[in-house]
């Protein structure tokens, strides 16, 4: 998919397709951060537009899918991508676009898909739903779903480890080729389940005491997109991605009144 030539390209091309956060913690925002970070170039096509800070979401709005298309067309037919990773959609209409989109690239694509905010607030029309399942999912590579997500999507609902499995069987069914179920909302260790119908991974983290976590299944689904656009497998980008996501939960810093954003130059502070 990329259109310039090998010796052209300084950095391996990675495309979020998601909303903005004004807050700059998750959304668009911490897509681009992320891929920055992790070596990569982010491009960005805007599908909605949230008021948000660390207290919550006050509105968003949805583009036009024509704006949606016209953003995707724009980057796909002259820059290209070596990964595209997509997040809140919104609408069923946005959902639908996007999807026919993805349905003709041949790159790999990690499908984020956002129900809920940090917050608890909705960022998916209920009636949308359906369309993530029918026609999203089936394009993804990767597909990371929270367990929240995971229960809107199937009904299943996971309340310990031990149903992580039944949850990735129930996403796996509705087309993407992998899943990781992140099971972090779960008490104990925060262990991730990744699935590709036969195989199964757990990656666990320490769970570090700090409430300032906002934008961390944005920063996942980007870091495991920066690492398959830098050629890794899907089980390699996972824990690489995990790797990374778990020291940017440690370097979470406050922001605002509420919840503030993990820390997604932790690592290149560290370095320097």
């Amino acid at each position: 998919m990329t259109q310039n030539s090998p010796g052209d390209k300084a950095l391996p091309l990675v495309l979020t397709v998601a909303g903005s956060d004004s807050g700059g913690g998750a959304g668009i925002q911490a897509d681009l951060k992320t891929m920055f970070a992790l070596g990569t170039h982010g491009m960005s096509v805007i599908a909605a537009v949230t008021a948000q800070n660390s207290l919550g979401v006050q509105g968003y709005w949805e583009l036009p899918p024509e704006a949606v298309r016209a953003q995707l067309d724009s980057v796909l037919s002259d820059i290209g991508a070596d990964a595209i990773k997509t997040g809140m959609l919104a609408s069923t209409a946005l959902v639908e676009t996007v999807a026919e989109v993805l349905a003709d690239v041949d790159v790999p694509v990690v499908v984020d898909p956002v129900g809920v905010s940090k917050h608890g607030d909705p960022l998916l029309a209920p009636e949308a739903v359906d369309a993530v399942r029918r026609a999203l999912l089936p394009t993804a590579t990767v597909a990371t779903p929270n367990l929240w997500e995971v229960e809107q999507l199937t009904g299943v609902k996971v309340v310990d480890e031990s149903g992580m499995r039944e949850a990735a069987e129930a996403v796996k069914e509705l087309g993407p080729r992998w899943v990781l179920i992140k099971g972090g909302h779960l008490p104990g260790e925060p262990a991730d389940l990744l699935f590709d119908g036969e195989r199964e991974y757990r990656f666990t983290a320490p769970r570090h005491d700090n409430r300032h976590t906002h934008g961390t299944g944005c920063t996942l689904a980007s870091a495991i997109a920066s690492y398959l656009a830098h050629g890794e497998d899907v089980h390699d980008a996972v824990a690489k991605a995990k790797e990374y996501v778990t020291g940017a939960i440690a370097a979470g810093f406050p922001l605002g009144s509420g919840i503030g954003p993990v820390d997604h130059g932790w690592r290149l502070r560290a370095s320097s």
